[in-house]
């Protein structure tokens, strides 16, 4: 798959990721949330990790760099 999720996107992804999966642990929520959060949490780290988004890729972006030329 095509890289489409530049470095910036990628560290706040991993932030985000660390609090959504810290906040399903770790917040009085209904089990329900605790696992929109996990599950949000895990999409975020795997994307982070890959460089790639289904999300963007969908909708037609990324936030790479564009190569000169």
């Amino acid at each position: 798959m095509k890289t489409n999720v530049g470095s910036i996107d990628r560290a706040l992804r991993g932030v985000g990721a660390l609090a959504a999966v810290l906040g399903a642990l770790l917040a009085p929520v209904p089990p329900l949330a605790r696992w929109g959060l996990g599950a949000t949490g895990f999409y975020l780290l795997l994307t982070a990790l890959a460089g790639t988004c289904l999300g963007y890729r969908l909708m037609g972006l990324s936030s790479c760099r564009r190569e000169p030329g």
